[in-house]
């Protein structure tokens, strides 16, 4: 028997609701239909008895920060709230864009929920897939790793603490002293050389939100590793972003500074990792700082490989990642384990 779901995708209209549609849209799960609305004041369309489980999504972006000092988007907010609960909606405090470990520090709606069933949308690994999907799935680039004048690219904005431990071991080993690096936040304020810019983009004040997801080849082409530095460095959750799927569609080496068993995760999506061809363990290290030590061990040997070499032995893992990340199949699967999580959760509730 098919299940009916109902979202709303967006409770006050605050975010981008119809890409979170798009994102629903990409759903196979068998016999679990579902129907999206970003309008609050349209619901009056629809039959709320003829589905099995309604949802209201919260926009819990940072950006919406200038709106949470307004007395009166609270009192809607609660308004609208207490009217969904009361016809049996759960809800979901979505803010994809962030890992759980940057969204559990955000706590803004919590108060007004305590006494309803809520669950919560993280990244996690699905989301930043389905954007760049979306972004380049239709792009032709022109990727040569024939001629690698650099040994890494190595793309840093936003400060953290973890990041900042990286940058300043591999700087004190010199590893980065053939590199196109970046660290746009103080202290370091370090842009990327201008040749290697995004040409449609002011260098000279790069956009805090918007063009991280954008990709322009020379930076892929002429550099060997991509050190990858995500989000968090945590052992509890893996969050995936653009940073890892660029070069994967550029099919270029990367090395991952993130969670605990990122790479591990990675395989079980299907994706393959370097490590039938470089020590990989840093994956499995449970301790950060042990963590950074062995990805600077790694870089280390990673400056003294043969790079044509190692590129052609990479050849197939490189391929067989680009193609896997076209794959919608594999997408939807990944957009599966999401939306199940939610429908899971109202069936426990």
């Amino acid at each position: 028997m098919i299940k009916k779901n109902f979202f709303l995708t967006d409770l006050m209209k605050t975010g981008d609701h119809q890409t979170i549609a798009q994102f629903f849209d990409m759903c196979t799960l068998p016999n679990e239909e579902i129907t999206c609305s970003g309008e609050y004041y349209t619901l009056h369309n629809y039959d709320f008895k003829k589905y099995d489980r309604l949802f209201a999504l919260i926009d819990h972006r940072l950006a919406n920060n200038r709106l949470w000092k307004n007395k009166e988007y609270w009192e809607e907010f609660t308004r609208r709230a207490s009217l969904l609960k009361n016809k049996g909606f759960y809800f979901i405090v979505a803010q994809p864009w962030e890992s759980k470990e940057n969204l559990e520090q955000y706590q803004y709606y919590k108060p007004l929920l305590h006494d309803t069933k809520y669950s919560t949308w993280s990244g996690s690994i699905s989301w930043f897939w389905f954007l760049m999907y979306e972004k380049h799935k239709d792009k032709k680039y022109n990727f040569d790793h024939s001629n690698k004048k650099y040994d890494f690219l190595y793309l840093n904005k936003q400060s953290r603490t973890h990041r900042k431990k990286l940058f300043d071991a591999l700087q004190k080993q010199s590893l980065l002293d053939n590199s196109l690096i970046s660290f746009l936040d103080p202290p370091y304020n370090i842009k990327l050389d201008r040749s290697y810019e995004l040409p449609w983009v002011d260098a000279s004040n790069y956009p805090r939100y918007g063009r991280d997801q954008d990709i322009y080849e020379p930076q892929f082409n002429d550099s060997a590793f991509n050190i990858v530095s995500e989000t968090n460095d945590n052992n509890h959750d893996v969050f995936i972003t653009e940073k890892l799927w660029k070069p994967i569609i550029a099919q270029q080496i990367f090395v991952v500074h993130g969670n605990f068993g990122y790479l591990k995760k990675l395989r079980e999506m299907g994706f393959r990792t370097f490590d039938s061809v470089f020590d990989e363990s840093y994956d499995q290290e449970p301790y950060p700082a042990k963590r950074i030590e062995k990805i600077v061990a790694l870089c280390q040997y990673l400056c003294t490989v043969d790079k044509s070499k190692i590129y052609r032995e990479t050849e197939s893992i490189r391929k067989h990642n680009r193609d896997r990340f076209y794959d919608s199949a594999a997408l939807a699967s990944a957009v599966n384990e999401t939306v199940l999580g939610f429908l899971e959760f109202a069936d426990r509730s």
